[in-house]
């Protein structure tokens, strides 16, 4: 499988972990201690989801609005 088939249910997988892990900290019955180790892994995946959605928007604006069609290199994602 290439590594562009692969983004999008890494995407898909790290948005519900993290929507999973705030509802779990809404409901307010975890410890300090869980809710804080919870807030850091949520964080984590925030940037994670917001990484994959620039590399996302960054082809997007590649393939819609190239300026200079002789000098268009091949999109590869830091990921």
């Amino acid at each position: 499988m290439s590594k562009k088939t692969e983004a999008g249910p890494d995407f898909e997988k790290t948005l519900a972990e993290l929507e999973q892990l705030v509802k779990k900290l809404e409901e307010g019955n975890l410890s300090l201690d869980e809710s804080l180790s919870g807030f850091k892994h949520g964080m984590e995946l925030t940037r994670q989801c917001q990484a994959a959605l620039d590399n996302a928007q960054q082809t997007v604006e590649l393939l819609t609005n190239p300026q200079d069609e002789d000098s268009l290199q091949p999109f590869e994602p830091d990921a």
